[in-house]
């Protein structure tokens, strides 16, 4: 038994040697003293080893992954790896377009339902309308087949110039409908909505910064001003971020020229970059007020930060999330990814955005959110404690603002944890609420449109029926139990949803900003922020 054992170690060691000689021969004939080329050199033996000698088959691109997805998550929580697939998910919001039909949809009980095709896309030049159900794609069934909103997306995505053939289903048309389509160049939108809260108070919305937010807001900006903005609200809510220099480019807005934007740090403590304000901005004279929570991240709260450190405008909400650290993509040779902190973000004043984290710790980081909520934060200032040494003052006012990990605004507005009931949460999660919108759109939508040619007459006097209403609870009642716990739920709940379907509706029949005017009357950051403007 010994002389076998010697015998194996005797091939493992030569088979090793024999491996690390043809793929890293300098390595090998080298005495390695480095304790980086040490510690590569270990890397690569071990996965060889294991490639060629474990006793069943390794999946060698599967042990890789795993490596480098292990060293990540030893390191800070925004470090990543993504494979070539989910890259392209990821970055296709940032790059502002992708290729495919054309068609923004909803599912409804199994089937792709049109909500509106993108204007000038493919699938408007072929004839689809919204209404219209996608049943087939290129002669595979999609409907009523339980297949992943993800799988039908990727049959109707693809290179730009190639052919996707659809059946289609119309509303009054008992035979299905062919189209043949030919993909093309589709834009992403950063801007969800610009319209105008009051007279004079103009409201832009955008959910990340991407490669095309610069300009999509700044046409927003042009195109308020001419129906009279003097006043912005600029909505970064829920806003999860995205390019440094999209946001960059956007303070310029709004600052004057010098005005720093940010600056970043690396290891060693030298400043590895500084943004300044060129002072061409085209609103950089009107009242601001920045609304943000507990979302509001990254590049969002560069911007926040920028205003509110060089004086420009009001910050209006909860404190933001405190992501600030910076990222560099590097591309691997097959399309994978992986997104390496580099350096931190600091604001005008020296404040540094990051809030506290441990390195591998990535489960606690994620609950942070929860944590606040659950010590009070969300709800009450008075929960929020900042230390004297995290104490830093405005560049024009010399109003004490503090660091420590996100931005806290001038005028908190606590989360109205009542203004949704227990009974409205469950509808809303279990997708009543949308699919009762969708449902409602498609008996109704040929009639909504002829009695309401336009948003102001529909904001004026539409109003969801009450029967509809109650139908949708009394089917979460049959069929998942849900029910109120008493007539005040009740009553509070069908006052949620009246709000919610109509907002819906007017989403579908004309666009966001539509679906957010009716929204934000009721919205309470919002309505801080025009108290504010009005005063």
């Amino acid at each position: 038994m010994t002389h076998i054992k010697h015998n194996n170690q005797f091939h493992l060691a030569h088979l090793t040697s024999l491996i690390l000689a043809c793929i890293l021969p300098a390595m090998v004939c080298a005495q390695v003293t480095d304790p980086r080329e040490r510690a590569i050199r270990k890397l690569l033996q071990s996965t060889m080893m294991i490639n060629q000698l474990y006793v069943d088959t390794v999946n060698l691109d599967r042990q890789v992954e795993d490596a480098i997805t292990g060293m990540l998550s030893k390191l800070d929580p925004h470090s990543t790896y993504t494979n070539p697939r989910d890259t392209r998910r990821l970055t296709e919001p940032l790059q502002g377009n992708f290729d495919g039909i054309g068609v923004q949809f909803n599912m409804l009980e199994d089937t792709l339902l049109v909500i509106q095709t993108v204007a000038k896309g493919p699938s408007e030049k072929a004839g689809i309308v919204a209404g219209d159900r996608i049943v087939s794609v290129n002669d595979t069934a999609i409907a009523g087949v339980k297949m992943s909103r993800e799988d039908i997306m990727s049959r109707l995505r693809g290179p730009r110039g190639t052919k996707v053939h659809l059946g289609v289903v119309r509303r009054g048309i008992s035979d299905t409908l062919a189209f043949n389509i030919t993909r093309d160049r589709i834009p992403i939108n950063s801007v969800d909505a610009a319209f105008m809260l009051r007279p004079g108070i103009g409201l832009i919305r955008f959910s990340n910064f991407a490669a095309t937010t610069h300009e999509e807001v700044t046409q927003a900006i042009e195109r308020l001003k001419k129906q009279g903005m003097k006043s912005l609200v600029l909505d970064l809510q829920g806003n999860s971020g995205g390019y440094l220099g999209a946001s960059a480019e956007l303070a310029n807005e709004f600052l004057e020229k010098g005005d720093m934007v940010v600056y970043t740090q690396g290891r060693d403590g030298a400043r590895t970059s500084e943004y300044h304000s060129e002072g061409k901005g085209l609103f950089r004279e009107g009242r601001l007020v920045v609304l943000v929570d507990e979302y509001s991240a990254s590049a969002a709260e560069i911007l926040a930060g920028a205003i509110q450190d060089q004086d420009r405008g009001i910050i209006v909400g909860r404190r933001t999330f405190g992501k600030g650290l910076v990222q560099r993509p590097l591309e691997l040779e097959d399309g994978s990814m992986i997104r390496l902190t580099i350096a931190r973000y600091y604001t005008p004043s020296g404040r540094c955005i990051q809030k506290p984290y441990s390195k591998g710790d990535a489960k606690t980081y994620a609950r942070d959110v929860v944590e606040r909520y659950n010590r009070g934060e969300l709800t009450s200032a008075d929960s929020i404690h900042f230390p004297d040494s995290l104490r830093y003052r405005t560049l024009r006012q010399r109003r004490i603002v503090y660091g420590g990990g996100g931005i806290m605004p001038d005028l908190f507005v606590p989360l109205d944890t009542a203004r949704y009931t227990r009974l409205y949460r469950e509808l809303n999660a279990r997708s009543y609420i949308i699919n009762a919108s969708l449902k409602y759109m498609d008996a109704h939508r040929d009639a909504l449109r002829q009695r309401y040619p336009d948003f102001e007459t529909f904001a004026t006097n539409f109003t969801p029926e009450e029967d509809y209403l109650a139908e949708i609870i009394a089917q979460a009642e049959t069929k998942d139990k849900l029910k109120p716990a008493d007539d005040d739920e009740r009553q509070r709940t069908i006052s949620s949803l009246a709000l919610t379907l109509k907002a819906l509706i007017a989403r579908d029949l004309w666009d966001m900003s539509e679906y957010f005017q009716i929204i934000y009357e009721h919205d309470p950051v919002v309505q801080a922020a025009l108290e504010t403007l009005t005063k």
